[in-house]
C-alpha cells in the first residue's frame, strides 16, 4: 500500500521505517530541509536500535523514500498519517497548530478518497476537528454547499512506543488500536498492520484518543504507587521486587 507519514521524527520515522518494512511504500514528509537531506543520505536524525540499518534496507528496496512535500506525497499515497509534534500550551493544553497546518495542506491537495489516521498524541475529539479543517480546505471543485463531494475518512492509531525499544515494539505490538467511523476505514488499517498478526482492538475515533491518554496516565500512576511501596519496603525490610511479584499474580 502507498502510505505517508507526515512527521519524520521519534514516532513519524520509527512508524515510517517500520511499515515499509513490512512491504508498504512510504514516503516519510517532514518541513525541514535539513533532516529531509540527512534523511536522503541515510542518517536517521534520532537513535534507535535497529533503525538505521532498517532504514537503509527499506530505502534500497525503493520502498522508502523521504520529502518535503506534503502536496506531492499526498497524490501518491492512498493513507496519509499524521505524526507531527503536539506540544503542550502555556496552560497545559495541546497546541494543535501543526495537525491543524497539516490538515489544511492534506485538504487542498486531495483529489481521490484518503485516509488521514493520527499517529500522534491528541486530545479527544481532535479527530473531529481534523474532519471539520479538511471540509473547510478541500477545493471548490469538491463542495456543493455545504455538501462534500469528495469521501474521505479520519480515523485514529496511537502509538505505544518505549525509547530504545520502538522498533521492537512496533515489529511486536501487544496490542493495536483502530479508532474508525467507517468499514472502509478499518479494512484498509487492517491491511496495513495484517503482516504483525497481532491482537486488533477497534473502536470509534474519541475512544482511541482516550486510550492512549488513559494508558499514559495509567503507567503514571503505577509508577507513582509502586514508588510509594518501594519507601513502605524500605522502612520495613520488605523486597520491593518480592511485593512487585505479588501483586502481579493477582488475575483480579
Amino acid at each position: 500500500m502507498n502510505i505517508t507519514i507526515i512527521g519524520s521524527g521519534y514516532v513519524g520515522l520509527v512508524t515510517g521505517v517500520c511499515l515499509s518494512s513490512i512491504g508498504h511504500h512510504v514516503i516519510c514528509v517532514d518541513n525541514n530541509p535539513d533532516k529531509v537531506k540527512k534523511l536522503k543520505a541515510g542518517k536517521a536524525p534520532i537513535y534507535e536500535p535497529g533503525l538505521d540499518a532498517l532504514m537503509r534496507e527499506c530505502v534500497k528496496k525503493k520502498r522508502l523514500s523521504f520529502s518535503g512535500s506534503i502536496k506531492e506525497a499526498v497524490h501518491q499515497s492512498l493513507v496519509i498519517f499524521l505524526a507531527v509534534p503536539t506540544p503542550p500550551k502555556a496552560n497545559g493544553d495541546a497546541d494543535l497548530t501543526y495537525i491543524e497546518n497539516v490538515a489544511r495542506e492534506i485538504a487542498k491537495s486531495m483529489d481521490s478518497y484518503k485516509l488521514i489516521v493520527e499517529k500522534s498524541t491528541v486530545p479527544a475529539e481532535t479527530g473531529n476537528k481534523i474532519q471539520r479543517t479538511i471540509q473547510l480546505n478541500l477545493p471548490r471543485k469538491f463542495k456543493k454547499g455545504h455538501k462534500v463531494l469528495l469521501e474521505f475518512d479520519v480515523a485514529s492509531n496511537p502509538e505505544f512506543l518505549k525509547e530504545g525499544s520502538a522498533v521492537h515494539d512496533f515489529m511486536n505490538p501487544d496490542r493495536v488500536v483502530f479508532g474508525v467511523e467507517s468499514k472502509k476505514a478499518e479494512k484498509l488499517l487492517r491491511e496495513i498492520y495484517r503482516p504483525l498478526k497481532t491482537k486488533v482492538l477497534v473502536t470509534n475515533t474519541a475512544s482511541a484518543e482516550m486510550i492512549k491518554h488513559a494508558s499514559n496516565s495509567f503507567l503514571a500512576a503505577k509508577i507513582s504507587f509502586i514508588n510509594a511501596v518501594a519507601q513502605m519496603c524500605d522502612r520495613v525490610g520488605a523486597d520491593v521486587l518480592n511485593v512487585a511479584e505479588g501483586m502481579g499474580l493477582d488475575k483480579r
